[in-house]
């Protein structure tokens, strides 16, 4: 075919090869585009699941945090029950070492002639509260009653000796000992409040006895 001088038979035979490229670019943008629908079909299908999933999700975490909700409800009702009767079984060895703080100290050389229950007393920005206190003329014994005696108790034990006589000043004078008995005394506790210098009050057999050895000696505040 003469491009200078096209004959009209060229032009129709250019034209049906223009169209023929057309048509099979339209079939390829078509076949595209149909691709296309499908992968946006198939985003659609995965974004419906995700948003399923999600719900499920958000389902489930609701349930959970409602069944944690009740749980520590739970927890906190049996804490605050075990506290209760914490304190519960603490009065009773109150009850069973009141009647026989005589007895026991004086067993050990220590004339007693007055047992106070449950002593309490602020000064000078500082409080103190102990369970029994045995005193003579010369002396005086806080005693300290768990139902199940810790380090931590012990500790604390201390630290209300130390201050007794600045909240107490009428004990200003005395020899200021203590004392721990519980329930239970768990034997590294026992050995622990041994060192510490401190009585120890526990049950062998029918009765209350002072665990301490001979060998031991007081602390004195």
């Amino acid at each position: 075919m003469s491009i200078a001088n096209p004959t009209l038979d060229d032009i129709w035979k250019l034209f049906q090869e223009t169209d023929k490229r057309w048509q099979e670019t339209d079939k390829r943008w078509q076949e595209t585009d149909k691709r296309w629908q499908e992968t946006d079909k198939r985003w659609q299908e995965t974004d419906k699941r995700w948003q399923e999933t999600d719900k499920r999700f958000q389902q489930m975490r609701e349930e959970t945090e409602k069944q944690d909700k009740k749980l520590t409800e739970k927890i906190e009702k049996v804490s605050t029950d075990l506290g209760r009767l914490g304190n519960r079984l603490g009065e009773f060895i109150e009850e069973m070492v009141y009647p026989a703080a005589v007895r026991l100290f004086q067993e050990r050389g220590i004339d007693i002639h007055e047992v106070q229950r449950s002593v309490s007393a602020k000064r000078n920005g500082e409080g103190i509260e102990i369970d029994l206190l045995v005193v003579n003329e010369v002396d005086v014994i806080a005693i300290e009653c768990k139902s199940n005696l810790s380090i931590d108790d012990v500790n604390e034990h201390l630290q209300r000796l130390e201050k007794l006589k600045r909240v107490l000043p009428a004990y200003l004078n005395k020899n200021v000992m203590g004392a721990v008995t519980g329930m239970v005394i768990p034997e590294n506790v026992g050995q622990y409040a041994y060192k510490k210098g401190l009585f120890i009050i526990g049950q062998t057999g029918e009765q209350l006895v002072i665990r301490n050895d001979e060998k031991f000696k007081a602390k004195v505040w």
